[in-house]
This record gives C-alpha cells, structure tokens and sequence, in this order.
C-alpha cells in the first residue's frame, strides 16, 4: 500500500493538549513524495472503495445495535467541497440510515430560540449516522466574522466585542458536545480547508460553466473578501472546541479525490472505534428461529 493511513488521520487531527497553527496544514497535500501521481490517485480510488464498502457494514452495524448514533460535521469556506465529499462518501449507504442536513441563514422562528436549537432539532437518533452541512459553529465563525448578526439574535446583554462572549459559546458548545457523547452519540468534525487560489479557480469554474451558474452567488465574493478574518475564526474554533471525544480534522481539500478519500477513512475509522456487535438473540429467541425455520422447511413446495 501507498498510503500509510493511520498516520495521515494522526496528521489531520487537530489535537486538545496543545495550539495549532492552521498555515500548516497544506490544502493541497495528496502524499507527496509516495509514488507517482497516476500512482497516488490509482491507491486513493482503491482505496476510497474499501472505506465506503466499510462504511456500508457499519452503518448496518450501527443500525442493528441500535445503542450509538453518529454525528458527522462538515465546515468549510464557499466551494471547498462540502457536498461533493458528502456525494462520495455515502455512495452506497442505506439512505434510510443516513440524514444531511444544510443550514443556512437562520429563519425568525430560530433566532427567537438559542443558537443550539435549529441543529438540536436535527440531531440523528440511535442507530443512524446524521451529517451537517454547517452546523452551530456557523455561530463562532460567519457571527464572529459579522458581529452584527449577534443583534438579531436579541440576546440579553450580549456584546460580542468583548473575549468573554466567544469564550463561553466555545464552552457552551463543548457542553453541549460532551453531553451528546455521554448519551451515545459519536461526533466525528471536518474542516475542509481549501486555498483561496483553488476557491477562485473553482469560483470561476463555475461561472464560466452555465450548467453550473447555479452554484455560485455574488454573496460567495463579500465572504471571500473577509478571508483572512475567516482563517482567524477557523484557527480559534479548531484550537478551542477539539476534543479527545469530539476531535476535529483538517482536511486538505484542493484535491478532491484526497479529500474524499481522507473523510471516508476517518469515518470508518472513528466508527469501529465503537465496536458494535449485531444484537446476541437470548436462549428464546434462537429456539423461537429454529421452530420458524422448521415450520418454513416443512411447507409444501
């Protein structure tokens, strides 16, 4: 094998005992140095294959235990590949055992509760895998980014211009967070980072393509003008909300196939870390299958 992926997931991780710099961590890294590049992608493709295979047992795993449910996260810059990697990834996954869920600017019924509400509402029950296609850390990123918006959230002697502020939604979320898993709930978070070089190249992908015109909004320019501000928020929420038991990874997101390759490994990964079991039948039940497999047998042809 190519890749030694136990330590590309180790490399990707964003650990809880000390600070990390997100400058370096590359968006483009696909395992330089290993093989050539038709080689890299060959093993990548194999092995993309396996995981999603691997995937597809533990979600019925997970379906048949019925004891955990899985969260899976995903926050990125505009074109970073969100919804792509999600593609990829769950291909060939029961659609009953999987929920993604987008959010986007919050409606007024949402802003008249706390900010942890709307994805609350969304959470995924045992048994099943739920991925987020933003999340609540929308609220120590574009909020952050757009301090305004806390106004609109009409919270209580709130001042977003003061440390304090962020300080407690990074607690409150890690609460929030370690409440999840002591109730059986696995949190698994990505940051897909993309370069600004390959966010423009893809922004003008799409518009430049008319079947992908769609895609693209004016808007997606007023957030890239805050890029820089953005880096900030990402480095600040990776260093103070990744857990031993809520852990973030970094995953480089210029080369597609790495990233889906990379989010799908970890998943399968993080999940049979879980080591679920198919249920044990009790003394009952397995005489209760051979007296049906016997009545079955004994039917007329």
């Amino acid at each position: 094998m190519l890749l030694n992926l136990s330590d590309v997931i180790e490399m990707c991780r964003v650990p809880e005992d000390k600070k990390i710099r997100l400058k370096d961590y590359h968006p483009n890294w696909e395992a330089e140095g290993i093989g050539t590049a038709a080689e890299r992608l060959r093993e990548a493709r194999r092995l993309l294959v396996e995981d999603v295979q691997e995937l597809e047992r533990s979600q019925e795993l997970l379906f048949a235990s019925d004891s955990w449910s899985v969260l899976v996260i995903i926050q990125a810059m505009d074109a970073a590949g969100k919804d792509s990697t999600i593609k990829h990834v769950m291909t060939g996954i029961n659609p009953e055992g999987v929920k993604v869920v987008s959010f986007k600017q919050p409606s007024e019924e949402e802003l008249d509760h706390d900010y942890l509400w709307r994805c609350s509402r969304e959470l995924p029950e045992r048994g099943r895998i739920g991925i987020f296609n933003r999340s609540y850390y929308e609220e120590v990123l574009v909020v952050k980014v757009h301090p305004e918006l806390v106004a609109k959230q009409r919270i209580p002697g709130a001042n977003p211009g003061e440390k304090s502020f962020w300080k407690s939604r990074y607690k409150e979320i890690n609460q929030f967070e370690r409440r999840l898993t002591r109730n059986g709930t696995r949190i698994i978070k990505f940051f897909l980072n993309v370069s600004k070089d390959e966010q423009k190249r893809r922004f003008l992908e799409r518009i430049n393509d008319p079947t992908k015109n769609w895609k693209f909004s004016s808007g997606d320019l007023v957030e890239r003008a805050h890029w820089d501000e953005y880096m900030s928020a990402y480095e600040q929420m990776l260093n103070a909300t990744s857990t031993k038991s809520a852990p973030w990874f970094i995953i480089p997101a210029d080369q597609k196939m790495t990233t889906h390759l990379l989010v799908a490994t970890i998943l399968s990964s993080e999940i049979r870390k879980l080591n679920l079991k198919f249920p044990t039948l009790t003394a009952s039940q397995h005489q209760a299958l051979i007296e049906c497999r016997a009545q079955l047998e004994a039917e007329a042809e």
